[in-house]
């Protein structure tokens, strides 16, 4: 489990034997770049293509190694790897969900309070717009999300910023 009060990130583990989460990661930080880039490339051909030329300079680089391409498909799962190894997680808005898939209150914002805190980025892809900046105006509401380490997110809205 991990946990943010508002100071930094912690991260526990239950131990079974006394019934308590003990902690065993404290002060989590994401890295600043990471190697790794996860999202659903299922849904490729939807996306805005300046999205689907980061993905092919991220399989294509024109210099250095590829990134490597990561996906569970659980969004807890995902961005507990990019909180831990570096990288980006996205599920973007495309031609089947202009407003992406993800719900703002109960996914979007609490992945991106957690990342932020331990020093990552949490954008929608509008601009520069922080995902924690949008004000909700139903329950339900749906968010583009890209989050994970600060420069890989900035490399992003370079691209959709062309």
């Amino acid at each position: 489990m991990v946990l943010s009060t508002g100071n930094g990130v912690n991260g526990f583990t239950l131990d079974p034997s006394i019934g308590e989460f003990i902690l065993t990661a404290s002060n989590m930080t994401i890295p600043s770049k990471g190697k790794i880039y996860s999202t659903n490339e299922g849904n490729a051909q939807y996306l805005d293509e300046k999205l689907q030329k980061y993905l092919y300079d991220c399989k294509f680089p024109k210099a250095g190694k590829p990134k490597a391409a990561r996906y569970v498909g659980s969004m807890v799962a995902d961005v507990h790897r990019t909180i831990c190894y570096g990288g980006v997680f996205m599920y973007p808005a495309n031609s089947t969900a202009a407003n992406g898939k993800l719900r703002l209150l109960y996914e979007c914002n609490p992945m991106s309070y957690i990342v932020e805190q331990a020093g990552g980025k949490a954008v929608t892809g509008r601009g520069q717009e922080r995902v924690l900046d949008v004000v909700p105006t139903k329950l339900h509401e749906r968010c583009p999300i890209f989050l994970g380490s600060s420069e890989d997110i900035d490399v992003i809205l370079s691209y959709l910023n062309e």
